[in-house]
């Protein structure tokens, strides 16, 4: 009796054990992350192909996310880690405000600078990542779920302001710790002959010597840029006032899995241009250096609570530059990209293009020149800097855009803006400051290219029917 009772407690141990694994399964409490794919749910993560692994070198994939109707998309990233480079030329996620990569992108991201949570204007939203052959790294996690529309600032952490003064300050304050595997970002825009001055009233995030797991970050002119980046704090020692040099300022915060602590609370107000000059506070927090560690210390050097160190760590001063003009841009030289002649080797003058030996003459006619062009737009031209060989690098804010196949969009606050090159520097002609209809080609790395003979006019409005009626007519 005692050996049936046995066999059947054993089998009943089995059957048990194998319908909790099942379950596990089902659930996908561990999930793998596929290539792509229609995530049609109120809420879930989505992966890099085979994260934690690696992802997989030239490769194309496509997340669609669809929430309830009545809903926009959250998108929260939790882990990012792909190549890095300052254009995002080679390995990067694209975030688009739909199911279509014609609708507004909400971002391009590379390198390991985790976004600010992100969110669609409708129930839909779209994510293409595409890596190139070289330099794979672990790729990236988010979670997105269905939320009620955007009402205020108050609604998550972060958000556009454009009021005169107001707080900032992290989740859960003041009443209990900031939460882990947070991600803030506040985008604050004055008037334009004001600044924007920050001060903390509080200030106690979790201490390391480089910042690199709970920080704030500061960026002038709102783009995620290490050239723009004002600094880089935590610890509990306050930063000095924040001042930008423009109107514009983007403020992150940035937690990771592990220790929370109090957080913060900050005032910001708009002062006149020029009426304080720009302080940067390097004793209480520092920029992120390549020499530092890739992992995080282990348990011991990160205990539970948020004791003070002893010696405090969070103070680091890097070395002074030359000269504050003098910054090393870091390039890949083992690339081989574009055109095998764009190289300079040496101080030998370089010849310059032949086509831009010729007559500036404009080729086709708007529809023909609309059909053969893989992008189409109409746009202000904002800055013209020249480029290498002779070439001219324009800098155009979006008016519309009517083709844009993979040409490269970004977006800064409320503005969307495209980077072209026009292979000669006076062909075609184009004015800084004009309103132009702009038609090229796309290279490989997404970028827009002239020819010299590329279709451009002057542009008005009325020449938006005309492009739409085109647009709509078959090729």
């Amino acid at each position: 009796m005692m050996h049936v009772g046995c066999i059947w407690g054993i089998s009943l141990l089995l059957s048990l054990s194998l319908g909790w694994t099942g379950a596990q399964q089902t659930n996908h409490s561990r999930p793998v992350f596929h290539c792509g794919g229609d995530l049609v749910t109120d809420s879930g993560f989505v992966g890099s192909e085979g994260f934690p692994s690696f992802y997989k070198p030239n490769s194309k994939c496509t997340w669609r996310i669809t929430v309830p109707e009545g809903n926009v998309v959250m998108l929260s990233f939790r882990i990012f880690d792909l190549e890095a480079d300052s254009q995002c030329r080679y390995d990067y996620l694209d975030v688009y405000n739909g199911h279509s990569n014609l609708v507004q992108k909400l971002g391009r991201f590379c390198g390991t600078f985790r976004p600010g949570t992100l969110i669609s204007t409708t129930n839909t939203m779209m994510l293409e990542m595409a890596t190139d052959s070289e330099t794979q790294s672990r790729g990236f996690v988010a979670y997105f779920s269905g939320t009620r529309p955007y009402v205020d600032d108050q609604q998550f952490c972060g958000g556009k302001i454009t009021k005169a003064q107001g707080e900032i300050k992290t989740p859960n304050w003041p009443d209990k710790k900031y939460p882990p595997g947070t991600s803030c970002s506040w985008l604050i825009t004055v008037e334009p002959d004001m600044v924007i001055q920050v001060k903390f009233d509080k200030f106690v995030l979790e201490a390391d010597t480089y910042c690199r797991f709970d920080y704030v970050a500061f960026f002038n002119g709102g783009e995620k840029d290490d050239s723009r980046l004002i600094g880089r704090y935590c610890g509990d020692q306050a930063p000095q006032p924040i001042i930008s040099t423009g109107n514009v300022l983007l403020v992150q915060f940035v937690s990771d899995l592990s220790v929370t602590s109090d957080g913060f609370f900050a005032y910001y107000t708009s002062i006149p241009r020029g009426s304080q000059m720009p302080t940067v506070d390097q004793g209480a927090g520092t920029r992120s250096i390549p020499s530092i560690p890739a992992g995080k210390p282990a348990a011991p050097e990160h205990p539970a609570t948020t004791a003070k160190p002893p010696v405090t760590t969070t103070k680091y001063v890097p070395p002074p530059p030359p000269q504050p003009t003098e910054r090393v841009r870091l390039v890949k030289p083992t690339r081989g990209r574009g055109q095998g002649n764009t190289r300079v080797t040496g101080k030998r003058p370089v010849p310059q293009n032949p086509l831009c030996a010729k007559a500036c003459k404009r080729n086709g006619t708007i529809k023909t020149s609309f059909c053969s062009s893989e992008f189409v737009l109409t746009g202000k031209v904002t800055s013209l800097t020249p480029g290498p060989k002779g070439t001219l690098n324009i800098k155009v804010s979006l008016i519309r855009a009517y083709k844009a196949g993979r040409l490269t969009i970004t977006q800064v606050g409320e503005t969307m803006s495209v980077k072209l090159v026009s292979q000669c520097k006076k062909c075609p002609l184009l004015r800084r400051g004009g309103n132009y209809i702009i038609m090229g080609q796309v290279d490989e790395e997404g970028h827009g290219t002239l020819e010299p003979g590329a279709f451009t006019a002057p542009y008005k409005a009325p020449h938006h029917n005309l492009l739409m009626n085109i647009n709509n007519q078959p090729c």
